[in-house]
C-alpha cells in the first residue's frame, strides 16, 4: 500500500509539470517532459534544432526523425516555442471553416 501511495505521488509530478520550452531544453529535460519521447529522439530533437534552427510550431517538430503528428499532439500543452509562449498548434482546412464568420447580408 506504501508502494503504491509513492508511485501515484510521483506520477502526480509529472501531470502537473511546467511546459517545456523545445528550443533551449537539453537531451534529459526533454526525454522527461514529453511523453513519447526518450533520450534517443530527444537526442534527434536537439540535433535537428542546432542544424536547422528554432522550432516555431508543433509541425517543425514533426520534421525530426522519430516525431510524428501523433507525438507532437500528445504533447503540444507541454511545448512552448518561445519565453512563455504556449505552442501554437496547427489549423486544419476543416478548422478555419468552421471559424470563418459568416459575411452579413446586403439588404435590397
Amino acid at each position: 500500500m506504501k508502494k503504491l501511495f509513492i508511485l501515484l505521488m510521483l506520477c502526480s509530478f509529472a501531470v502537473f509539470a511546467d511546459p517545456i520550452n523545445i528550443n533551449q531544453a537539453d537531451t534529459e529535460a526533454i526525454s522527461k517532459a514529453l511523453t513519447g519521447v526518450g533520450p534517443k529522439k530527444a537526442e534527434a530533437i536537439v540535433q535537428y534544432r542546432k542544424e536547422h534552427g528554432d522550432f516555431k510550431t508543433l509541425k517543425d517538430l514533426e520534421n525530426v526523425s522519430g516525431i510524428g503528428a501523433k507525438t507532437a499532439q500528445q504533447n503540444e500543452k507541454n511545448i512552448v516555442f518561445g519565453e512563455g509562449a504556449a505552442a501554437p498548434a496547427v489549423k486544419s482546412d476543416k478548422s478555419e471553416k468552421a471559424e470563418k464568420p459568416e459575411e452579413p447580408k446586403k439588404a435590397k
